[in-house]
């Protein structure tokens, strides 16, 4: 498939973000190029965010046309709002530079689009590589939604161009959880968002370190703060509930630990070390039975992904107390990468 030749109007804009991503880069052009013929003419479009390796040049070397945004706070949003800007498709197919896109997704997904109301329409997502680390092993997990309409989509996901500019697309201002927040401003005009069951891309997490696990979980706590404090009194306020509660599980979690690690230091024993442990191991158990029919057929997998719950909770609480303390005192945080 060839990039759409001026100056004929696509049927598809493929708008594709990235910073630094080298060789996944290459990876995610090649496999729109090999997608099936979704019934139209598609263009291909690349915004390459202030990369420091040679990220432009690959995509323009596949036929892409390059876009580079160099602003002093980046963000996805800001990314994504450059290229679906400059599309000129009916409908627009967002995409991480680090994913692979499955040939049949947007062949087998357009014809969602007949109905007038749907802005969004988006698949499975699923890790590359699950078993290269227990860190991409679970979180790959997290990547599965129940089907049907939805709240909100992640950034791949096909969009309406009509539907993006009824809202003003992303709100460049956040530096995560942008494509929920949009979500909801097209919840409020009457659209819906669809979660469909196919596979869409494959991503590449490609985690392997402690630090960039805390660092994502940390973020995901900084959209959650921010989001939800901006739609709490929106006709619907996404992430409330959510963030008092992942706040008081973390503060549960490290109540338990001090406490543990207090009663071993005034009794002369270490069983009270065993406290701790023993309780987020029984919280982990109830999550990954509640939870199974993510892998039903992996009890072990199940069981990281029980305990990840969480412990991920106490980076995601951390998150959200850098988002209200930076508000304190009236300061935008830069972009947080874990990559």
């Amino acid at each position: 498939m060839k990039p759409v030749p001026a100056p004929h109007s696509p049927l598809l804009s493929v708008v594709i973000i990235g910073r630094n991503e080298g060789e996944r880069l290459t990876r995610c052009l090649e496999s729109v190029q090999a997608m099936r013929d979704p019934g139209g003419e598609v263009e291909i479009i690349y915004v390459d965010s202030a990369s420091s390796d040679d990220s432009a040049t690959r995509a323009q070397a596949l036929g892409a046309r390059v876009i580079e945004v160099r602003p002093e706070r980046p963000s996805a949003a800001l990314g994504r709002n450059a290229g679906w800007l400059k599309a000129k498709g009916e409908f627009v197919l967002f995409l991480d530079g680090d994913t692979v896109l499955h040939a049949d997704f947007v062949a087998d997904s357009l014809s969602e689009f007949v109905d007038s109301k749907v802005a969004v329409v988006w698949g499975h997502r699923r890790e590359i590589h699950p078993r290269q680390s227990l860190f991409n092993r679970v979180l790959d997990l997290d990547w599965i939604y129940p089907l049907g309409p939805s709240e909100f989509c992640g950034g791949d996901a096909i969009m309406r161009r009509s539907a993006l500019e009824s809202v003003n697309g992303y709100d460049a201002s956040l530096i995560a959880g942008e494509e929920p927040e949009m979500c909801q401003r097209f919840r409020a005009l009457g659209y819906s968002i669809l979660h469909v069951d196919r596979p869409m891309t494959g991503h590449d997490l490609a985690m392997t370190r402690w630090r960039s696990y805390w660092r994502r979980s940390f973020r995901t706590g900084h959209a959650y703060a921010e989001v939800s404090h901006r739609l709490k009194d929106g006709p619907f306020p996404l992430w409330v509930s959510e963030s008092r509660r992942n706040f008081i599980n973390a503060s549960v979690l490290l109540a338990v630990l001090s406490g543990s690690a207090g009663l071993a230091a005034a009794a002369p024993s270490l069983w009270p070390l065993l406290l701790a442990p023993a309780f987020i191991a029984a919280l982990s158990a109830r999550t990954a039975w509640k939870t199974r029919w993510k892998a039903p057929n992996s009890a072990a997998t199940m069981l990281l992904y029980g305990i990840h719950s969480h412990i991920q909770q106490i980076p995601i609480a951390c998150g959200q107390l850098a988002w209200a303390w930076d508000r304190w005192r009236s300061r935008e945080r830069g972009l947080i990468e874990y990559k």
